[in-house]
């Protein structure tokens, strides 16, 4: 099976966000940021109250509302970090072998993706698993890297993920 198929920034991006909205990682650092940081902002507001002639009332009632829309808000923030963060480390690199034009060949042994800079190999058995999301294809071949595949540029989707979960050795 052969594949041709480009990169974009955009396909980088959608990666990381798949992969942290959907690690075991990504999912517990957005929750403790998002649950202890409200915390810690109510205990301000206690040690505030103890240690200073400010009001106890609207002290919480202030810092109350800044925990709740915090909780509210900061998952959007979070993700719009990430986006903002994988974009920066895109344009600081050269990352021709990554975003650009791609050709992919899968055969019985493994797959060969090969850009203008480069060439990769993978044996099926260092195929971890193969995700599949709205717009996209993932095959890991670790815990944080996989070959990214765009639907669009697809002939057929279900056969590409047909072929490949024939393939993978678990």
């Amino acid at each position: 099976m052969e594949i041709q198929y480009e990169l974009t920034e955009e396909d980088v991006v959608a990666f990381n966000l798949y992969h942290v909205k959907n690690s075991k990682v990504g999912k517990n650092s957005l929750q403790w940021q998002r649950y202890i940081s409200p915390l810690i902002f109510l205990l301000f507001a206690y040690f505030l109250s103890v240690f200073t002639d400010m009001a106890r009332g609207p002290l919480f009632a202030t810092f109350t509302v800044t925990a709740i829309a915090w909780v509210i808000v900061y998952p959007k923030y979070f993700y719009f970090h990430i986006t903002r963060q994988v974009r920066k480390m895109l344009k600081e690199g050269k990352n021709e072998g990554l975003v650009g034009k791609h050709f992919m060949k899968m055969n019985k042994s493994g797959m060969t993706d090969t850009t203008s800079t480069g060439e990769t190999n993978v044996q099926w058995a260092g195929v971890k698993s193969i995700i599949e999301d709205a717009n996209y294809f993932y095959i890991y071949t670790s815990t944080v890297s996989a070959y990214i595949l765009p639907k669009r540029d697809l002939y057929s989707a279900d056969a590409v993920k047909s072929y490949v979960e024939k393939r993978l050795v678990i």
